[in-house]
């Protein structure tokens, strides 16, 4: 029992010590091929690199836009400006505080009341955000499989994965939408989960706290999360523009990678890189390390590698990718979340999760 629980406690670490460790084998076996792109990085192109920052851009403003299409949904009109500001606080928070997400939905309600829209209404509206995110992304998946196979570089391996994420991702939406659907069904799933919550807080705080998330206060917030996802539901024809951002949003954020592999030089099947995108990042769902900084690059380096992108190619160009794309969005993110905790706009997460845990 000690064994098992141990292992039950700590999978995402020991997940992510082990992914960590493949990394660490990979860089000392291409030590030479890596030390040689380190002294040719002179010849990568600047001008080339720039046009991440336009693509960077219109990638925030597909995620402005699509939350203020969905707000407007439920009948909360926001402005632009300050939506954006969100977004890019929202980047950070995810970026620091490695919670599969939970720190930014719980981080995203606070930041929305301060504009008018209710708890809610908020946590739906972030909830549909990861929900579209996924779907419009199924579309970039399809198309990435097409273009792995029409240049025969595809292997038996690379479409099982790409299978596993497609349905995965149509699985749980299905799933999701099937729960909260119904107000007797989301009260039963949730209830359960925030029991189980409980539980785990309990056994890891080692102290008398039978109740740490309050169960009769959590129900209202799932009434009302239901009305409005009901709310929502009938303005179903409303969401193809919020749809239609999201994948915006997606499609910018592959070309940034590919941005990056053509300023090396190296014109590669953008099919692979997709695939590899989404393996990586739902890798981010159980990643303890902030950023998930090597557990992406690791998983990217190996699924590339299943497509026939060398390593000593990929490794290279997704640390560069990475260190732009951290050096473009961490830092305002930083300095507007700042601003917002001063102005008492939104509590720090982790001030949240002290006061529950």
């Amino acid at each position: 029992m000690a064994h098992e629980s141990f292992f039950a406690r700590n999978w995402k670490l020991l997940l992510n010590l082990i992914t960590l460790l493949a990394l660490i084998v990979v860089m000392y076996a291409l030590r030479h091929q890596l030390a040689d792109t380190l002294r040719n990085l002179h010849h990568v192109n600047g001008w080339v690199l720039l046009l991440i920052i336009p693509l960077e851009a219109l990638g925030y403003h597909g995620q402005t836009r699509m939350y203020q299409s969905l707000f407007r949904t439920v009948g909360t009109k926001l402005d632009y400006k300050p939506i954006l500001k969100v977004a890019l606080e929202l980047n950070f928070v995810n970026h620091v505080f490695p919670s599969g997400g939970v720190s930014g939905i719980s981080y995203f309600g606070l930041r929305l009341r301060s504009l008018g829209a209710r708890g809610s209404q908020a946590t739906l509206i972030q909830t549909m955000r990861l929900v579209l995110q996924f779907l419009s992304f199924e579309l970039l998946l399809f198309f990435g499989m097409f273009a792995l196979a029409a240049h025969g570089h595809v292997s038996n391996l690379t479409i099982l994965i790409g299978t596993v994420i497609a349905m995965s991702v149509l699985v749980g939406t299905g799933v999701f939408g099937y729960i909260i659907g119904s107000k007797s069904r989301i009260n039963a799933f949730f209830t359960w989960a925030t029991r189980v919550v409980n539980r785990l807080l309990q056994f890891v705080r080692r102290g008398n706290h039978p109740e740490t998330i309050n169960i009769l206060r959590a129900r209202v917030a799932f009434d009302e999360f239901h009305e409005t996802y009901i709310e929502l539901n009938a303005k179903r024809s409303e969401l193809v523009g919020p749809f239609w951002w999201a994948f915006i949003y997606n499609l910018t954020e592959v070309l940034v990678i590919y941005v990056v592999y053509v300023a090396f030089g190296e014109w590669v099947n953008i099919g692979a890189i997709i695939l590899a995108f989404a393996v990586a990042n739902f890798a981010g769902l159980v990643s303890v390390v902030p950023g998930g900084y090597g557990i992406y690059e690791g998983l990217m380096t190996a699924v590339l590698a299943t497509a026939g992108i060398s390593p000593a190619v990929s490794l290279p160009v997704t640390v560069m990718y990475r260190v732009l794309n951290t050096l473009l969005q961490v830092p305002p993110g930083y300095v507007l979340y700042q601003q917002a905790i001063r102005r008492g706009a939104a509590e720090a997460p982790t001030e949240q999760h002290n006061d529950a845990g």
